[in-house]
């Protein structure tokens, strides 16, 4: 007899994972979809099978909360090994070119600010962008040239954590497209060097954090009860928004994809990116306009 079918559950939250070495994002959602047998899931933001770190998976409602928290500030740290560049500017690829030099501490510290701001920025070629509707890495692959435009991305900050002959650790701020390989890369050539990234871990992405994170060992280890105690609230991936609070009136209207009036003292004009709520729960992403709020996006 073949094992009984699971049930899948209509769940919504966030399970904010501290995603293993040597998984790709799907797998690691595919797994915590599994775990808490949930109906939908997702993630806000791929990372790298050789990153460990941050990766938020959304459950049910929580998916579409998704583009929110993708678009939030990151912090990477990560690992810079001198002498080497790769084709795929990390320890995955194979060996491109090579440099005896290796740079001192002040030399890489006089470099820095010039890759902080906005700056232009050329991605990976072994990267999930895509050229004529194909994925880069799928022609890297196979052996076709792949030209990247430059793109500009926002670097809040960067700095050294610790430095030595063979490899540097540094900490990362930055905004959403921001390639830590190619910054990597960038970094080394700026100091007339080669180097790729060794070691990558993402220590948060928008309001999740590493003090937030689970294992999936963690996970693994508890009942389905256990599992969904620890679930975040679909709310929590807008603690960097604006919440308006609604009367029961207005939540109604809402829930149906309508605009509405904002009363009383206090209630924003205009505002650009916002939630509603009615007694804690989630009710619409939105924006206000001339003291109406619209909604973007309504959940169930």
């Amino acid at each position: 007899m073949s094992a009984p079918k699971r049930i899948k559950r209509a769940i919504s939250g966030w399970v904010v994972l501290n995603k293993p070495y040597d998984m790709t994002s799907t797998q690691a959602v595919g797994k915590v979809r599994w775990l808490f047998s949930a109906a939908k899931a997702g993630h806000a933001g791929t990372l790298d099978p050789l990153a460990t770190g941050i990766l938020p998976i959304a459950l049910g409602e929580a998916t579409k909360a998704v583009p929110q928290v993708q678009d939030g500030t990151k912090i990477y740290r990560f690992a810079i090994q001198w002498g080497n560049a790769t084709t795929t500017d990390d320890a995955e690829g194979s060996v491109v070119a090579t440099s005896d030099t290796r740079p001192d501490e002040a030399a890489l510290l006089s470099v820095l600010p010039s890759f902080t701001g906005t700056i232009l920025q050329r991605p990976p070629i072994f990267s999930a962008l895509k050229i004529d509707g194909e994925r880069a890495y799928d022609l890297a692959r196979a052996g076709e040239a792949v030209e990247l435009a430059p793109r500009e991305i926002d670097v809040d900050d960067i700095i050294l954590v610790s430095h030595g002959t063979e490899h540097s650790v540094l900490e990362v701020t930055c905004g959403k497209g921001t390639y830590v390989r190619s910054l990597a890369r960038d970094i080394a050539e700026a100091l007339g060097t080669r180097g790729h990234v060794s070691m990558l871990h993402r220590a948060a992405v928008g309001p999740f954090n590493d003090a937030d994170a689970l294992t999936i060992e963690q996970l693994e280890a508890l009942d389905i009860g256990e599992r969904d105690a620890l679930l975040k609230s679909v709310s929590a991936g807008f603690t960097d928004l604006p919440e308006i609070r609604l009367d029961a009136q207005q939540a109604n209207a809402v829930r149906h994809g309508n605009a509405v009036l904002l009363t009383g003292a206090g209630s924003p004009v205009s505002l650009d990116e916002c939630w509603v709520s009615f007694k804690g729960e989630v009710l619409a992403t939105g924006w206000v306009e001339f003291g109406q709020f619209k909604c973007r996006r309504v959940f169930n």
